[in-house]
């Protein structure tokens, strides 16, 4: 599985979870997995050329709708340093379980990466 597709100026990063670089889950605490989540989607996009000003859209999933909170901190925290307020669009939606009974969130993301403006030509 890819955890990020680039297709032209699309970009989509695969769901990511509060797994760390070793496979380890970080924590059991919903702000630790949300703000690891949001780390582990900017690593997936710089692993394609895109940072996280072009990120165009986040859905992220929760287990409970408790831990919108936490999840809210740290995207404001990791998106707010690159972006002021103005973070992507965003989505969030209540599931019944993720895949490890474990994880708490999941975050996905959408990037558009601008395509450089072709060079003028020289009139001479």
């Amino acid at each position: 599985m890819s955890q990020a597709v680039r297709t032209g100026a699309a970009v989509i990063v695969s769901g990511q979870v509060g797994l760390d670089a070793t496979g380890k889950l970080v924590s059991d605490d919903p702000y630790e997995q949300a703000k690891q989540s949001l780390v582990n989607v900017q690593l997936a996009l710089e692993g394609v050329g895109a940072t996280l000003s072009q990120v165009t859209k986040l859905v992220c999933y929760l287990t409970d709708p408790g831990h919108f909170p936490a999840y809210s901190t740290a995207k404001r925290e990791i998106f707010g340093p690159q972006n002021g307020d103005d973070a992507p669009a965003s989505t969030t939606v209540v599931v019944a379980a993720l895949l490890d009974p474990r994880m708490l969130i999941e975050v996905e993301a959408y990037a558009y990466i601008a395509e450089p403006a072709p060079a003028e030509l020289d009139p001479s």
